[in-house]
């Protein structure tokens, strides 16, 4: 299938691994050259050279932290500095572990921050141009918790549950300019961040962490198993397409069953 992405250009923030490095590599295999975002500049750029190599795409690496406005300014002027963007990808985020009883002020800006501000900048700053290249498309990865939430971390269910409705509310304003702008929602997926968990909790009783995320699956999700990032990245690679031309402002949830309503 013919998905029409070769020769676009892609942002993608928290680029260098997770379900950020699978789309990265998703997009390059269908031709797309990509700025990735990330604050560890020194795996970015591996990471960034790696794709070129492999792909034939064109690479560029900004070592950026995007929960603030000057990270922001400095992938928008990298954008710029390439002749616009067709893809933004908001993918940069990180779970939380608290009560809300106990968290402080700066926690919960830290989080807004990163997950809504982060989004809300990048859109001001990259729409106009992507308006100038005739339109484009807009993803933000959200999570099943946004409408759904775990009990021990608040701050990213809210956080979650904020870009998925900026989500909406920018599909709504930009679609006159052929921008279409959509939401995914993860549910269980195996990340770095999953292993190093499970790891961590389980190095004083036998160290079984694999053992520990089948737990986890078994619990939750219908499947009994967790999502490889690169089964993640697939669909937001066919919601970059004009395969999916039709789907503006809609919030999908990919997770294995794991939503327990309709």
């Amino acid at each position: 299938m013919d998905l029409g992405l070769r020769g676009k250009r892609a942002i993608i923030t928290g680029g260098s691994i997770g379900i950020g490095l699978a789309v990265a590599q998703g997009l390059a295999e269908e031709g797309v050259d990509l700025i990735l975002v990330a604050r560890d500049g020194a795996r970015l750029t591996a990471v960034a050279e790696q794709i070129a190599l492999q792909h034939g795409v064109k690479t560029r690496a900004v070592a950026a932290d995007i929960a603030t406005s000057d990270g922001v300014q400095s992938v928008i002027h990298a954008a710029g500095e390439e002749g616009g963007v067709d893809i933004l990808i908001n993918n940069a985020g990180s779970g939380s572990n608290e009560t809300i009883e106990a968290a402080p002020d700066e926690k919960w800006q830290f989080y807004w921050e990163l997950h809504v501000m982060a989004a809300v900048r990048l859109a001001r700053g990259i729409i106009p141009g992507m308006r100038e290249r005739g339109g484009g498309v807009v993803l933000h990865n959200a999570s099943i918790c946004a409408a759904q939430p775990l009990w021990y971390e608040p701050i990213y269910n809210v956080t979650k549950a904020a870009l998925m409705m900026f989500s909406k509310t920018l599909a709504v304003e930009v679609v006159k300019d052929n921008i279409r702008v959509n939401c995914i929602n993860p549910g269980l997926v195996l990340t770095p961040d999953w292993i190093k968990t499970a790891k961590e909790l389980t190095a004083t009783s036998g160290g079984d962490w694999e053992g520990y995320l089948q737990q986890v699956a078994e619990e939750h999700a219908p499947i009994k198993r967790f999502a490889t990032p690169e089964e993640m990245a697939d669909f937001f690679v066919f919601l970059c397409s004009r395969r999916a031309s039709y789907s503006v402002g809609s919030a999908y949830f990919v997770d294995g069953g794991m939503l327990k309503t309709v």
